[in-house]
């Protein structure tokens, strides 16, 4: 009996051995994966239950039968959790999305063979062929500078991630006017973070006001919510509204997104908040690899009880999302009308900033921006003019 006991002692710890073993490589494999959370803690799960079978095998008397059909059912349980993981992932991923990389600013580069970029019905009073200087700025912003290099520079290729005309993100591009790597960006205005980096390199933002534009608050547009209030979006994004049916909705928790830190809409929605603080934003998943680890910011999804924001351009002509309805704040809806008269709430200013470039061209741009050919651009491409709201 004692050498039957260390037999089967032996074989389990083989067994086990071999099991902790595959358990390892699934989990290394799994790295890799977009999905590690769940397959991570899915191996676990799977490697410490077929654990307990092997030492039930050899240690507990059971019937085949019993012990086989118990076997089948955990597998066929384990598969269906995989299964029905992977089948909700991809609906979320079929869900259509309101981010910047729904649209290829490509189409808009100045120069371009049809491009989106809007052009001056006459030639532009100012024609510059060298000292160019260079321009960065926000996504949704792209379009409108494109026109303006498009009518004032000369004719050849301009790369969107290195050349006098880039296309980056407000954070970057705020970085890149920083460290003098650009001449001027256009951008909205910039947050505090922002204004106390720009001053302990000893550099001064000049802000010149070239348009203006509204902020907006979009749901899916199977949301029975038409608008909301100032005071509703603060509690909102401050989390003490939680749920749709506190403003007339359905009983649906309120799902509400948020943008990266000191992105211009996010700089936005801190002014909105009035200083009141923001709720931690929803994210995706922490995201472990070879690469080390990403944080992946939440996209706008069209959940049916999410709430994301934008600005009008970017989200009604730059994406053009169907499933989404731009909301009415305090009963006023956003469009040019209510920027120009100043009843939508939430329309700010957009800018033209530099940060004492040497560049002998640089003031000679922003005047002819601010001239009527420059504000017809700012026009056409979909804005606000500055001057139409004075």
């Amino acid at each position: 009996m004692k050498v039957n006991w260390l037999e089967k002692m032996m074989l389990c710890m083989i067994l086990l051995f071999f099991l902790g073993l595959f358990g390892f490589i699934a989990m290394f494999f799994s790295l890799f994966s977009e999905d590690t959370k769940f397959y991570s803690l899915f191996i676990i799960i799977v490697t410490g239950v077929l654990a307990v079978f092997i030492i039930w095998r050899i240690f507990i008397p059971v019937r085949a039968r019993v012990f086989n059909r118990s076997l089948a059912a955990f597998f066929v349980l384990a598969a269906l959790s995989a299964g029905v993981y992977e089948i909700r992932e991809a609906y979320i991923s079929s869900i259509p999305t309101v981010s910047e990389q729904d649209f290829n600013l490509e189409e808009y580069r100045p120069y371009r063979e049809n491009t989106k970029a809007v052009k001056l019905d006459e030639p532009s009073v100012l024609k510059l062929e060298g000292d160019l200087p260079k321009l960065d700025g926000a996504t949704a912003l792209y379009p409108l500078y494109a026109a303006f290099a498009q009518a004032v520079y000369p004719d050849k290729q301009y790369d969107q991630f290195d050349s006098e005309v880039m296309a980056s993100t407000t954070p970057e591009a705020y970085k890149n006017l920083i460290e003098g790597n650009v001449d001027i960006i256009f951008v909205a205005g910039p947050s505090e973070q922002q204004l106390e980096e720009a001053k302990s390199k000893g550099v001064e933002l000049k802000l010149t006001p070239i348009g203006r534009e509204a902020f907006v608050f979009f749901v899916n547009a199977a949301n029975p919510v038409k608008g909301l209030t100032t005071e509703q979006i603060q509690s909102i994004y401050g989390g003490k509204m939680t749920n749709w049916q506190e403003v007339g909705g359905r009983n649906e928790e309120i799902r509400a997104f948020q943008r990266p830190e000191n992105s211009g809409s996010q700089t936005m929605l801190e002014k909105i908040m009035a200083y009141k603080k923001i709720m931690t934003p929803p994210q995706d998943d922490v995201v472990g690899g070879m690469g080390g680890i990403i944080e992946r910011t939440s996209n706008y999804k069209n959940y049916s009880n999410a709430i994301g924001y934008s600005f009008l351009f970017f989200a009604t002509e730059m994406v053009n999302n169907g499933n989404i309805r731009l909301l009415e704040i305090n009963g006023v809806m956003p469009e040019k009308r209510t920027i120009v008269n100043k009843e939508y709430p939430f329309a700010a200013e957009f800018y033209a900033v530099t940060a004492g470039s040497k560049n002998p061209n640089v003031p000679h741009l922003i005047e002819w921006i601010l001239s009527e050919q420059g504000q017809s651009l700012v026009e056409k491409t979909g804005y606000t003019p500055v001057a139409a709201t004075r």
